[in-house]
């Protein structure tokens, strides 16, 4: 480098860097900023080991256990208190591995996913409440719909302006007496909705000897069925998309839900929920074989099995 910059006269940097093989950038000084070494840290600024005794003293004392130290900072420093700054502070947090928070805080809550089985109708039953939108702009009316898991039959429906647990109680109440479900060993699975954690309505369960079932905190996909069966609610060819009042809403409702109740449920082996829930599978089914034995009878074709199950 130095032969690069002090030349003889009448030899360019591009000749000498030719004869040299070496890159021509090399003929001029590199005016950047390096540090090849971290600077040295000060001597004399570090606390000394009495100050660092009472800079922990300070922050494991009662008065500031709790506090942050900008906090502890700050008031100390309004007393005109100076031991160390925040940053010295936060460092010898770190140092011990109490840099965390320091206030009581309450544990991680780890939540199971639920995992339900049926294995015939009314052992479990889940529900929820949607939303129906109205004419008036911001008014909603809401649907609290009850359905059997095995065989995702509407048991019980209502239309209402409000969202409580009372009327979830009344719903329930009706739709235990009215059917006569035995409610000994009967579940019944929600979201965690005002209504479905109301004490009011636990109540009514555990009274009955109901168990209930929640799904998890900010998970939407607990309660599928019931969110499955909304979505069926609001693509039906007739849903009129906003309606009128409570009255037009029950009206329309006692039509799409027994229509509900007899179509056929992809789920269900192409049943309905209501030849799931009423016991009626054996006796299609023996209709659906013959149906097919006479079919391929006729094309001449081996006899087909109808083998599908009911798949909960």
């Amino acid at each position: 480098m130095s032969v690069l910059q002090s030349l003889p006269d009448g030899v360019s940097k591009a000749a000498a860097c030719s004869a040299l093989n070496v890159p021509r950038h090399w003929c001029y000084p590199d005016s950047r900023r390096r540090y090849r070494h971290k600077p040295e840290r000060a001597i004399g600024r570090g606390l000394s080991p009495a100050e660092d005794q009472a800079l922990l003293d300070h922050l494991h004392s009662e008065r500031f256990q709790d506090s942050a130290p900008r906090q502890v900072y700050a008031t100390l420093l309004s007393e005109g208190v100076v031991i160390a700054s925040v940053s010295t502070m936060y460092r010898r947090l770190r140092d011990r591995k109490e840099c965390p928070e320091r206030r009581n805080q309450r544990p991680a809550q780890h939540h199971v996913k639920p995992q339900l089985e049926a294995t015939a109708p009314n052992q479990i039953m889940t529900w929820d409440i949607t939303k129906l939108p109205t004419l008036t702009r911001g008014l909603y009316l809401n649907l609290y719909v009850i359905l059997d898991l095995f065989s995702r039959y509407v048991v019980g429906w209502m239309v209402s302006r409000k969202e409580n647990a009372g009327l979830a109680r009344h719903l329930f109440s009706e739709v235990l007496t009215q059917r006569q479900i035995d409610t000994k060993g009967l579940i019944v699975h929600q979201d965690r909705g005002s209504p479905m954690i109301a004490h009011s309505f636990a109540e009514l369960l555990s009274g009955l000897g109901v168990e209930q079932s929640f799904s998890r905190p900010r998970v939407s996909n607990d309660n599928a069925f019931s969110e499955s069966q909304f979505k069926t609610t609001k693509y039906w060819p007739t849903y009129p998309g906003r309606f009128q009042d409570e009255q037009h809403a029950r009206q329309w409702g006692q039509g799409f839900f027994p229509a509900y109740n007899q179509r056929p449920h992809q789920g269900l082996a192409l049943f309905t929920p209501e030849d799931v829930y009423t016991g009626q599978v054996e006796t299609v089914w023996k209709i659906r074989q013959a149906a097919m034995d006479r079919h391929y009878a006729v094309s001449g074709c081996s006899r087909p099995l109808l083998t599908d199950t009911l798949q909960v």
